[in-house]
């Protein structure tokens, strides 16, 4: 089955984006270009899913979101009383209206009742291409209320699915895209994600949320090649209603704004986890499925918020500071980031051991001042609460500190988090908890951390081998060896992370400017 239009021909990365509403401005234009998510689904009157829900989303993410109504449902926490499909000619002028005139980046569907309205979205997407189509295949409500019957599952395989950039099924509509096979456990979900896959879309996310027997929520995602296992505390709640609208268009909210589709997921993922652990013990309506509060993040500091998608080439030159060696050479903290930043470092992190906590944090915001300004990012080594306090861009952390996924909890779906790593298993465990990178080595001796096992490049190479994430390495790494480094030809070693290379040097940004240019030369030759 051939893809219609354009909509498969949207590349990793699109476009750069802000805090608030993600725009796009060229050097030549003055016009603000802005991400927009267009939602084809049914309305919810309880606003706790549908096209209430998807807006919601769409506008905690900094995207805008256009909508177009295929079913109005009766419908509160206690369940769904009735449904009223629209007729799908009324159903093509909404599409027709919205996407001749606006500039859609990402098509969500959600509730789509019947063969003939999808057939007319089928349609205007050939008139109108999109860059990419998140497919939620709604069919049964959390309440268990049949939305879209056996008639629809035809049209679905064949039709559908083939042009989708990604599916977002449950278990239960897994089963039924697949004739009703049994799916009750992870293994069986793996299994269920590649038959899907083989029927035309290039992602599936299997969503393991009404898995039985599981301690934890579970979701796999399949590429085609290889499979990830997303896991995440089982959180206790009754407010889950509308937690599958909500996931599928944070992917598309995501991918709007440029993500490339796992990191999409994986932020969706944390961003449902965020706001059902911030709602659990919120009460609205009486029924026994209540809805989640999707604007948590308008409850904390906006200037928390990080200003554009993790990007992991940042990694590249990672300068990590040091208080002592700033004494040293008589230096602020502020003049020692802002020279490393001029000098080519793409991430800094703020390692503070001596200062008191008043004093951490003012630095903190200042660096944190010049970092956005510069349009790096800024992370703090250990220090939840000063992160948190201070707007950082997220956090690294080490392996006898906080556990990963209880930072997770605590910073939020847009935080950045690192973990240092030594071993393969360490390495497993990071992405498990929701790590986005990780700090690996140290690679040789080093005099900034005491009694600190080296692992050598031959346990950098093994490591890299073994992390589904990025992967920085640290320890003992300066000019003469950064090269050395980067040779060992791990496509997800994406830098090096420095300490005494920069700074305890005369010139920070003498120094970080011949690093820097030792790496974008070592980067060329391999």
């Amino acid at each position: 089955m051939q893809s219609l239009g354009g909509i498969r021909s949207w590349p990793a990365t699109w476009k750069t984006t802000t805090a608030s509403m993600s725009t796009t401005t060229t050097k030549t234009e003055s016009v603000r270009k802005v991400a927009q998510v267009l939602t084809v689904a049914g309305s919810d009157s309880g606003a706790g899913a549908g096209i209430q829900a998807d807006i919601k989303v769409c506008a905690a993410r900094g995207v805008y979101c256009a909508s177009v109504i295929t079913a109005v449902t009766a419908q509160n926490t206690r369940g769904v009383q009735s449904v009223h499909l629209l007729p799908p000619e009324f159903v093509s002028e909404q599409l027709k209206s919205v996407l001749s005139d606006f500039e859609i980046d990402v098509v969500k569907t959600g509730m789509l009742p019947s063969p003939e309205i999808v057939e007319v979205l089928l349609q205007n997407l050939s008139e109108y291409p999109v860059r990419a189509l998140v497919v939620d295949p709604v069919m049964v409500s959390t309440s268990g209320h049949v939305l879209a019957g056996s008639s629809i599952l035809s049209i679905f395989r064949e039709r559908l699915l083939p042009i989708a950039d990604i599916i977002t099924p449950n278990v239960k509509e897994a089963s039924a895209l697949l004739g009703g096979v049994r799916i009750q456990t992870v293994t069986e979900m793996r299994s269920a994600a590649k038959s899907l896959h083989e029927m035309g879309p290039r992602f599936v996310l299997v969503k393991g949320g009404d898995l039985p027997d599981s301690s934890d929520s579970v979701d796999v995602y399949f590429d085609g090649n290889e499979f990830h296992e997303l896991h995440s505390p089982r959180i206790a709640t009754r407010n889950t209603h509308g937690t599958g609208c909500t996931l599928a268009s944070c992917i598309a909210a995501e991918l709007a704004k440029g993500s490339n589709m796992l990191s999409a997921v994986k932020v969706a993922k944390r961003f449902v986890d965020t706001a059902l652990n911030y709602s659990k013990d919120i009460v609205i309506g009486s029924g026994m499925q209540g809805p989640f509060d999707h604007f948590l993040g308008l409850m904390k500091d906006p200037q928390s918020y990080r200003q554009s998608t993790f990007n992991p080439d940042d990694l590249f030159l990672y300068a990590v500071t040091d208080s002592r060696m700033n004494k040293k050479w008589s230096r602020s903290i502020v003049d020692a980031v802002k020279a490393a930043i001029e000098g080519g470092a793409t991430i800094i992190q703020i390692r503070e051991k001596e200062a008191e906590t008043r004093e951490f944090l003012e630095e903190a915001k200042s660096c944190v001042d010049i970092c956005r300004s510069n349009g790096v990012c800024l992370l703090i080594n250990d220090r939840i609460d000063i992160a948190l306090a201070c707007g950082a861009d997220g956090v690294h952390v080490g392996q006898s500190d906080m556990p990963v996924d209880q930072v997770r909890s605590l910073l939020g779906p847009d935080k950045i988090i690192g973990v240092s790593c030594k071993t393969q298993e360490q390495a497993h465990q990071a992405w498990k908890d929701g790590a986005d990178y990780i700090g690996s080595g140290g690679v040789f001796p080093t005099n900034t951390k005491a009694n600190n096992r080296t692992i050598g490049l031959d346990g950098l190479k093994e490591v890299c081998k073994a992390s589904k994430l990025p992967v920085v390495a640290i320890g003992g790494i300066g000019i003469s060896n950064a090269e050395s480094v980067m040779r060992i030809d791990e496509p997800n070693l994406k830098g090096v992370a420095v300490v005494s290379a920069l700074f305890d040097q005369e010139c920070v940004l003498t120094q970080a400017k011949k690093l820097h240019k030792t790496l974008k030369e070592s980067k060329r030759e391999h």
